[in-house]
């Protein structure tokens, strides 16, 4: 046994920290779902008023996770894998506020049915995320092995969609180029975001492998 864990058997660690990931998680998700109301003919700027809302919710969850973490000796897992799973969580948030921002600024009215895929995979990222984080905190990392496999394949969908949007843009004699740049903007802060989440999946699966 490490000096580590004879320390960490010895004194009470600090079980909030699992609320902060699981608080980050939930925020996630309901940004996901704000953005995909833009697929319901909700303008674009109210779109973007509720994400950058709950954006700004979830940097301060993340900004509460790492003062308690400097004021913290003894924590559940490794400091840097907690500081690593809030940025990883806060980052979802801040692509899926991206999108949403490129979508107001460049003009994009209403999203593509490539974006509304990339959103629809995003919602269904992020659930996946909401329901596997509680699973830290009770070690269930057989469960958590299981649901970072589907996040893979989500990604994969994402990025198949990315790719062939992108591809069918450029193809396309009839789009100028405006309309090119404005969508492959959105396109790519979409796919970014469900890259993020399997990217926060990777990171669960090694401390699955690592605690399992």
């Amino acid at each position: 046994m490490t000096l580590q864990n004879i320390v960490r058997w010895l004194v009470p660690r600090e079980h909030h920290f699992y609320d902060f990931l699981e608080r980050q998680a939930e925020t996630a998700h309901a940004g996901a779902i704000a953005l995909a109301r833009f697929k319901d003919g909700i303008a674009a700027t109210t779109v973007r008023d509720a994400v950058q809302a709950l954006e700004h919710d979830g940097d301060k969850i993340a900004h509460e996770m790492e003062e308690a973490l400097a004021k913290t000796f003894v924590t559940p897992i490794d400091r840097e894998d907690l500081h690593k799973l809030c940025t990883e969580l806060d980052n979802i948030l801040d692509l899926a506020n991206g999108a949403i921002r490129a979508a107001t600024l460049y003009g994009v009215a209403a999203p593509t049915p490539p974006m509304a895929k990339l959103m629809d995979i995003l919602v269904e990222c992020t659930s996946v995320l909401r329901t596997t984080m509680p699973r830290l905190r009770k070690h269930e990392y057989a469960e958590i092995t299981e649901a970072t496999r589907t996040l893979r394949q989500l990604e994969k969908d994402g990025d198949t969609i990315f790719r062939n949007a992108v591809s069918a843009l450029f193809e396309d004699p009839a789009i100028d180029a405006k309309k090119l740049l404005r969508e492959k903007q959105v396109l790519e802060d979409l796919e970014n975001a469900v890259d993020a989440c399997e990217e926060l999946g990777e990171t669960l699966a090694n401390l699955a492998v690592k605690h399992g």
